[in-house]
C-alpha cells in the first residue's frame, strides 16, 4: 500500500466491500419484503429476532475485527506468515464461540425475551425465528474470518462475489420457504431464518473453495492449521475483546431501542423495522468505507507512517460524503417507491414517511462521523474505542428513554435519536485523533 492512497486505490479496495454489503442488505431487504406481506407480527417479530441474533453475532464479529486489524498491522510489516497464522486461530476460536452461542441462544433466549416483551404474538414469531436463525452461526463466523483476512490484507474482490452469491440462494429460498413456492413447505417467518442459514452455509463454500484456488494462499499460508498457539489468541484477544464489547454495546442498544418501540405497539414496531432495513440500505458505501478505512489505517501504522493517517481518513470523508449527497439527492423525493417495496399497507407507508426523512438526512453526517470512529479502532487503541461507544450510547438510550416515556413522543421523534448518537461518536473520536496518545501504540 501506498504511504497515502489515491482515490483510485481506496475505491480499488472499497467497491468489493461495498458490493458484498449491497448484497447482504439485499437478504435483509427481500426478507423484509416478504415478511412485510406475511403480517404485521411477523415482521415486528424479525426485527426483534433479527436484532437479538446479531447482538449476539456481533461479539463475533467484533473478535473478526481485532484480528482483522492485526492482520493487516502484519500485512503493512511484511510479515506474511503472520498474517496466516493469525487466521487459522480465528477459525479454532469461532469454532468454540459458534457451539457456546448455540446453546445460549437455545437454552436462554426464551426466558430472557419473554421477560421484556409485551406482546405475546411476537415474542412467539421471535422465537421460532431464532431457533432456526442461530444454526447458521458456525458459517456466519466462518465469513467474518475470511473477511477480515480479505480486508487486513486489501485484498477484498472476493468479497463480491461471495455475497453476490448468498444474495442469490437466501432470495430463492426466501421466496419457497417463506410462502411454499417451487415446491418447498410455507414455513412463514421460520422459512425466512432457514434460508438465511443455508445462504451463509454456501457463501461459506464459496469462500473455501476459492481460497484454496488463490495463489495468495501461499504468499499467506492459510489453512496451514498450526498448533495452536495461546501468544497470537491473546494478542487478538487483546485487540478483540474491547472490539466485541463495543460491537455488542451498539446492537445492544438498537435492540434496546426496539424494545422501546414494542411498548408503544406492533404497528410503530412494524414501521421502525421497514425503517431500519431502508437506512442500513442507504448506508452501504458507509459502512464500506469504514472497514477499508480501518484497515488502511492499521496498514499504515504498519509501515510506520503515521502521519499519513490524517489524510487517508480525510480522503474517506470527502468520497463517502459525496455518495451520500447523491443518494439523498435521488431518493428524497420518491420516499413512497422505496417504502412499497417493503408493503403495501397505506397506513404503514403513511407512518413510515416522516420518519424516513428523519434517517434520509442522517446519513451525510454519519458519512463523517463513523469514519474518523474507524480510526480509532485502526490505531488498535481499542479500549478508547469501546470507552467512545459506551459514551455514546448511554447519551443515545437517555434520549430515547426520555422522549418516549417523560414525554411519550412520536415515532418521528424517537428515531431523531441517530442524530445524538451520529453527532456524540463523531465528536469524541475526532477528538482523540487529534489528542489522544495513539501514535506509539504497539500490537
Amino acid at each position: 500500500m501506498k504511504a497515502i492512497p489515491s482515490y483510485r486505490n481506496i475505491w480499488v479496495i472499497s467497491y468489493p466491500i461495498i458490493l458484498s454489503l449491497l448484497a447482504q442488505n439485499v437478504i435483509g431487504v427481500v426478507d423484509t419484503a416478504f415478511l412485510g406481506r406475511v403480517g404485521e407480527v411477523e415482521l415486528g417479530a424479525s426485527a426483534i429476532g433479527g436484532l437479538f441474533y446479531h447482538a449476539i453475532f456481533m461479539l463475533g464479529f467484533g473478535f473478526g475485527t481485532g484480528a482483522q486489524i492485526l492482520m493487516a498491522r502484519r500485512n503493512g510489516e511484511k510479515n506474511f506468515v503472520q498474517v496466516g497464522k493469525i487466521f487459522d486461530h480465528t477459525l479454532y476460536i469461532f469454532v468454540l464461540f459458534s457451539l457456546l452461542i448455540v446453546i445460549f441462544v437455545l437454552g436462554f433466549s426464551p426466558k430472557l425475551l419473554g421477560s421484556i416483551m409485551s406482546s405475546p404474538e411476537v415474542f412467539d414469531a421471535s422465537i421460532r425465528y431464532l431457533n432456526y436463525r442461530v444454526w447458521g452461526i458456525l458459517f456466519a463466523f466462518i465469513n467474518v474470518a475470511f473477511r477480515a483476512y480479505f480486508v487486513g490484507t486489501t485484498k477484498t474482490s472476493l468479497l463480491g462475489w461471495s455475497a453476490g452469491i448468498m444474495a442469490c440462494v437466501n432470495i430463492l429460498l426466501d421466496y419457497g420457504l417463506i410462502f411454499g413456492n417451487l415446491g418447498l413447505p410455507e414455513m412463514g417467518i421460520e422459512g425466512a431464518a432457514l434460508a438465511s442459514v443455508v445462504a451463509e452455509f454456501v457463501s461459506c463454500m464459496f469462500f473455501i473453495a476459492a481460497s484454496l484456488m488463490n495463489k495468495s494462499r501461499k504468499k499467506y499460508l492459510i489453512f496451514s492449521f498450526p498448533k495452536f498457539d495461546v501468544a497470537i489468541v491473546s494478542r487478538i484477544w487483546n485487540l478483540s475483546a474491547f472490539i466485541m464489547l463495543q460491537h455488542f454495546a451498539s446492537l445492544g442498544g438498537w435492540f434496546t431501542f426496539f424494545l422501546v418501540i414494542e411498548q408503544t405497539g406492533q404497528t410503530p414496531l412494524a414501521i421502525s423495522n421497514i425503517v431500519r432495513s431502508l437506512y442500513l440500505l442507504l448506508m452501504i458505501h458507509i459502512w464500506s468505507f469504514n472497514a477499508s478505512a480501518t484497515s488502511l489505517v492499521s496498514n499504515a501504522i504498519g509501515e510506520g507512517n503515521r502521519d499519513a493517517v490524517f489524510p487517508i481518513i480525510g480522503k474517506f470523508n470527502r468520497m463517502s460524503a459525496s455518495i451520500s449527497l447523491l443518494i439523498i439527492g435521488v431518493t428524497v423525493f420518491i420516499p413512497e417507491l422505496f417504502l412499497h417495496i417493503y408493503t403495501t399497507d397505506p397506513s404503514l407507508i403513511s407512518g413510515a414517511i416522516p420518519v424516513f426523512y428523519v434517517v434520509i438526512f442522517a446519513i451525510l453526517p454519519m458519512a463523517v462521523s463513523i469514519n474518523w470512529f474507524g480510526a480509532v479502532s485502526g490505531t488498535a487503541n481499542t479500549k478508547s474505542a469501546l470507552a467512545i461507544e459506551i459514551a455514546t450510547m448511554t447519551i443515545y438510550l437517555t434520549y430515547v428513554f426520555v422522549v418516549s416515556f417523560v414525554f411519550d413522543a412520536s415515532l418521528t421523534v424517537i428515531w431523531f435519536s441517530e442524530y445524538v448518537y451520529i453527532l456524540t461518536i463523531g465528536l469524541l473520536s475526532y477528538l482523540y485523533m487529534k489528542f489522544g496518545k495513539w501514535r506509539d501504540k504497539v500490537v
